[in-house]
């Protein structure tokens, strides 16, 4: 059995055929994971600012003595800003939509 196996399906790409601002997210993570980096980063650039937030939020959780929301905020924006160029640069500038 592979992790592969036990991956979710992206409902807009298995109903509508266009991948979300998400689609490739929890593949690159498993290649991060496998220490695939560069191809990571090219199924999906935010990837490890994606990380980076995940263990913000697991750190926030565990330090309750700090305020972590306005990084929190800041990061959660940056990897936004990050899917939306990569989605754009996909779609419209390599002809793949």
């Amino acid at each position: 059995m592979k992790i592969e196996d036990f991956m979710l399906t992206c409902p807009s790409k298995k109903f509508l055929g266009i991948e979300c601002f998400g689609c490739g997210a929890q593949r690159a993570i498993v290649m991060v994971f496998e220490g695939r980096f560069s191809e990571a980063f090219h199924l999906f650039p935010a990837v490890y600012t994606l990380l980076i937030f995940w263990g913000m939020v697991g750190v926030s959780f565990i330090d309750k003595k700090r305020k972590y929301g306005n990084t929190l905020l800041l990061a959660a924006v940056i990897n936004v800003i990050i899917m939306i160029i990569s989605y754009y640069y996909k779609y419209f500038h390599l002809g793949s939509y």
